[in-house]
């Protein structure tokens, strides 16, 4: 039986194909993934934003890191490198030559294929003349053809050849290792065993060790865990939360620790430079004992975003801590939102603790925008704009235009508006006019339903209300030349005009939701009557005829005036003639009517309504079925798409990277302070964007009012509020018997007949059959 042979490349041949294919997989992959993309487009993108966003913080460090960074560079050399070795090894495999070839004794003796025995014994006695080691030939190549001249001559040595393609017959199994020999040689072994010591009982496990304990110190949104409970920690401590304790919790987080975050620093002129801040930004708290406030990295987070917030100058070694802390808010900022809203979950599920109120989770949104932004809350959002300060809000705030906000700014004529920025050159009104109409405006729709059930218009106790909201995002450069009062109000504003628009029209609303109470109750009604067929008597259709008949007149006769000319408007004469014309024609249709006494005219015409009526509850069930077909393919395509979430850079003068423009969208109940549904973090709105808020409807039946809030997560005063009004049922009781399974005493009694005829006929054909 043939054993197995281990061979080591001696002479390092099998090791460069090895080394080759190991080489190709490490630079295909890293050039596609590692070389730097086109500078090119980049300098275009900043080039296009530089009319509106030349100002911001952002862009000019943007611009300053690109002249500056040599990474690129380096990239690009390792990667050239990395390809000069692959293409070497290759050109290196090519040259190598075949070590292996196939045994052939006809080659060996110089035969063709198929020659005679003659002819091979002939050529055996020729090539042994001359290759014999007595004759003074090679006994090496004298072997060889001794062994092809066997194995064609001999008949074991043929049939051997013919199985195993060897005379000798089956030889080991050689398997080669593409490494050389000195790898396994006794003289290298304690050397080569440490390297593997080294590799995979050190190296290995300290580097998977690092990246372990390293990635469980964070949450899913890169925020350490640690940081995650101390929110969580306060927020349940104090539900109720106003800003300046807001902005104590957020610079508490061990983001800014450099013992928990080795990018947070501490520096010796700390103790200089951030007394003399804390004495010009007043109080602030510096004597509170409740660690970890009073901690020395906490406090310097603190002045730090006061500062910014205030539009501080700050030296230049705190300059670079202070881009660090405002970087770092917005998503520490995220998180506490997260986090009030799983107590909020937590509070409404299980209870016994108080939820973080309303004003809590708000003041969260709120401080973000005014981080990104560099603002004070009491501050006017106009200043957010270029070349904006503080003295120049007084002709904005004037009794002339008492312009307050970007809306009021917008709404202005263009006249109106250049004559009130007349402190501003024309440069500067160009430039400020340039960023305003790059601002968004967003409009918001809402529709109200409860998916999967009979009846999605009527809200039961319990059910799960589902609020569909449309987002249409437009730029402000759109909303110019418009009236003040076509433009929306923002904040609380649009809460109380909408509110006091709900209450003007609540009368309406009660009227039409009334009829379509009674149009189901009649639908009901009439299912019942056809599930009966009794035949309608005949005054009451009579009355029923009557009315549609006069009433189409009537209509008709009001429709007419309309469709005449102007020239020829319609007389009182005219007018009382068309209505004695409607009325004989109500009396000729009385008196077809009466003449209608037979029952089975009354049954024609009752079945004939009976299907148009089945046929108008059969269409509506299909457009609902389309509808909730629509709506779950539309579901199933949002969880498959994978959106961008770049939507539109933010216009900020004072935040330190590129942010982009986002929004929370939530349902809440302002009267009690609470949310009713979780917010919402819209990351994808660039142009239109649809999304659906579930809740579960109140226990108890009334009504109720609630508040749809979109919220920027970038600007000041963009905020929307739109009411939602809630009118809440009792659920439907189950049915224990259902109508389409109760079957009549007289159809029993039938069916039991005709089986009992059945039985009877094959019976009689049983006995005709014998």
């Amino acid at each position: 039986m043939a054993g197995q042979q281990f061979q080591y490349d001696d002479s390092g041949n099998t090791f460069f194909y090895f080394l080759t294919s190991f080489v190709g997989l490490i630079v295909i992959p890293a050039t596609y993934y590692l070389w730097p993309r086109d500078q090119n487009a980049e300098q275009l993108r900043l080039k296009s934003l530089r009319r509106v966003h030349g100002r911001c913080l952002w862009y000019r460090l943007r611009l300053m890191k690109s002249q500056q960074s040599i990474v690129p560079t380096l990239k690009k050399a390792a990667l050239l490198f990395g390809w000069a070795v692959f293409l070497l090894l290759a050109y290196k495999v090519s040259k190598l030559d075949r070590e292996y070839q196939e045994y052939n004794p006809y080659e060996v003796l110089n035969l063709d294929p198929g020659a005679s025995l003659s002819e091979i014994k002939k050529q055996y006695r020729v090539l042994s003349l001359k290759f014999h080691p007595d004759k003074g030939g090679d006994e090496a190549t004298f072997m060889r053809i001794a062994k092809a001249y066997a194995a064609l001559t001999n008949e074991q040595s043929r049939k051997n050849m013919e199985l195993w393609g060897n005379p000798d017959g089956p030889g080991a199994t050689s398997f080669g290792i593409a490494l050389p020999a000195w790898i396994v040689d006794q003289k290298n072994s304690m050397l080569v065993l440490l390297v593997y010591g080294l590799a995979f009982m050190v190296i290995l496990p300290v580097v998977v060790g690092t990246w372990w304990y390293r990635s469980i110190r964070y949450s899913g949104d890169q925020i350490l865990i640690n940081t995650t409970q101390l929110f969580m920690h306060f927020m349940y401590k104090t539900p109720n939360m106003n800003m300046k304790r807001l902005a104590m919790v957020l610079t508490a987080a061990f983001e800014f620790d450099p013992r928990s975050n080795k990018e947070a620093t501490i520096r010796p002129t700390d103790n200089i430079e951030v007394p003399q801040l804390i004495r010009e930004l007043g109080n602030i708290n510096v004597k509170k004992k409740e660690p970890p406030f009073c901690y020395p990295y906490s406090l310097k987070a603190r002045v730090l975003v006061l500062a910014h917030l205030a539009r501080m100058d700050v030296s230049e070694e705190l300059d670079e801590d202070q881009r660090f802390v405002v970087r770092k808010s917005p998503p520490l900022l995220q998180e506490m939102i997260n986090v009030g809203c799983q107590l909020t979950m937590m509070a409404n599920s299980r209870g016994g603790f108080h939820a973080p109120r309303l004003v809590t989770i708000e003041n969260c949104m709120k401080l973000t925008q005014m981080s990104v932004q560099g603002l004070q809350e009491s501050k006017s959002p106009l200043l957010q704009l270029p070349h904006f300060e503080e003295e120049h809000l007084r002709y904005c705030i004037s009794k002339k235009y008492k312009v307050r906000s970007l809306q009021d700014l917008v709404s202005l004529k263009d006249s109106d508006r250049r004559s009130m920025l007349r402190f501003l050159g024309e440069e500067k009104y160009d430039e400020v006019m340039s960023v305003l109409g790059s601002f968004p405006h967003i409009t918001m729709d809402t529709k109200l339903q409860v998916l999967d059930d009979e009846d999605s218009n009527n809200i039961t106790a319990g059910s799960i209300v589902t609020v569909t909201v449309t987002l249409t995002r437009k730029r402000m450069v759109d909303m110019f030349e418009k009236e003040q009062d076509s433009t929306p109000c923002t904040g609380e504003e649009v809460a109380t005009t909408e509110e006091a628009q709900a209450d003007a029209s609540k009368a309406k609303t009660k009227v039409w939701q009334n009829k379509s109470k009674g149009a189901k109750k009649t639908a009901k009604s009439k299912k019942k009557k056809l599930t009966k067929k009794k035949p309608t008597p005949a005054p009451a259709k009579t009355k029923q005829a009557n009315g549609n008949v006069a009433g189409n007149e009537v209509v008709a006769a009001a429709a007419a005036p309309a469709t005449t000319p102007a020239t020829t408007p319609a007389t009182p004469a005219a007018v009382k003639e068309e209505e004695d014309e409607a009325s004989d024609k109500g009396s000729e249709s009385d008196e077809g009517e009466a003449t209608k006494d037979s029952p089975s005219e009354r049954d024609e015409d009752s079945d004939k309504q009976s299907d148009t009526e089945v046929d108008e509850i059969a269409g509506d069930d299909e457009e609902e079925w389309e509808a909730l077909q629509q709506s779950i393919q539309r579901r199933e395509r949002a969880l498959l798409e994978t959106k961008s979430k770049v939507t539109h850079p933010v216009y900020s003068l004072y935040f330190p990277e590129e942010k982009q423009e986002w929004w929370w969208l939530y349902i809440a109940d302002r009267r009690d302070q609470t949310l009713v549904s979780v917010p919402y973090h819209v990351c994808t709105l660039q142009d239109t964007e649809e999304v659906e808020l579930k809740f579960p409807a109140p226990s108890k039946t009334g009504n109720y009012q609630y508040s749809v809030i979109l919220r920027s997560d970038s600007y000041l005063g963009l905020d929307q509020i739109k009411p939602l009004k809630l009118e809440v049922h009792e659920a439907k009781a189950m049915m224990d018997n259902h109508p389409q399974w109760d079957i009549p005493d007289t159809e029993e009694e039938d069916e039991e007949q005709e089986d009992s005829d059945g039985i009877e006929e094959s019976e009689d054909d049983d006995e005709d059959n014998d």
